[in-house]
């Protein structure tokens, strides 16, 4: 009996990580599709499937455990958490401008292209919603793997290897989701993660030329452009 109550919670914890693991396999390549499915349509009706599957393994870690709407950086942010986030967020805006600028970089790099008041609103929810994924669900699972210093780099990792063939946006998601990484890691709230996320997607979109950027396309779309 002895030897069963120890052998149990060893064959509970190896079901769990290979659980967590599958999760992780499944909603990765539910996005890799919504990504590079060969038609518009085909790539809609996968990332619905993807939008929902993370939402039920969410909701399901939010059923179980009440408590963990502030592990998954759902709760309010800290006044002393955001401020950094957002005062990292402005200074890095600041130095990209300054350096394009001195560089001898056209702003804005696209005159004919920038999105309006709406589309800006609407990149601002949805990036939002990448950090919801990133964080979330991602960097959620990674930390209950690894542990949270190595969660950063595994998790910021992937999300840039989301972002391919694009190298503007894959280096600077690697970039910035480390940074987003270790902040939700710190302060555990995804909302000035999501300001922030959008603040530098509309600097990147305003200070690189198009002909890199491809309209800031990922996966088939980028190489259809």
């Amino acid at each position: 009996m002895a030897v069963e109550s120890k052998t149990f919670p060893v064959v509970a914890t190896a079901f769990r990580r290979c659980f967590v693991w599958a999760q992780i396999t499944i909603v990765f390549l539910f996005l890799e599709f919504a990504l590079w499915a060969p038609t518009r349509q085909i790539r809609n009706r996968w990332a619905v499937i993807a939008s929902i599957t993370i939402l039920a393994l969410v909701l399901i870690d939010a059923l179980i455990d009440p408590s963990s709407l502030k592990r998954l950086g759902l709760g309010l942010p800290k006044m002393s958490g955001a401020s950094v986030v957002l005062g990292i967020g402005l200074a890095t805006i600041a130095f990209a401008m300054i350096l394009v600028n001195w560089a001898g970089g056209q702003i804005p790099a696209n005159p004919t292209w920038f999105p309006g008041l709406q589309s800006v609103w609407g990149y601002v929810l949805w990036a939002l919603i990448q950090e919801f994924i990133l964080q979330s669900f991602f960097f959620n699972r990674f930390e209950e793997l690894y542990g949270g210093a190595a969660a950063v780099w595994i998790a910021s990792t992937l999300f840039a290897a989301a972002h391919l063939p694009s190298p503007i946006l894959t280096t600077a998601t690697l970039i910035g989701a480390l940074f987003f990484c270790e902040m939700f890691h710190r302060y555990r709230s995804i909302y000035p993660l999501g300001i922030v996320h959008a603040m530098l997607g509309l600097t990147i979109a305003f200070t690189t030329p198009d002909s890199l950027l491809h309209h800031m396309r990922v996966g088939i779309g980028y190489l259809r452009y």
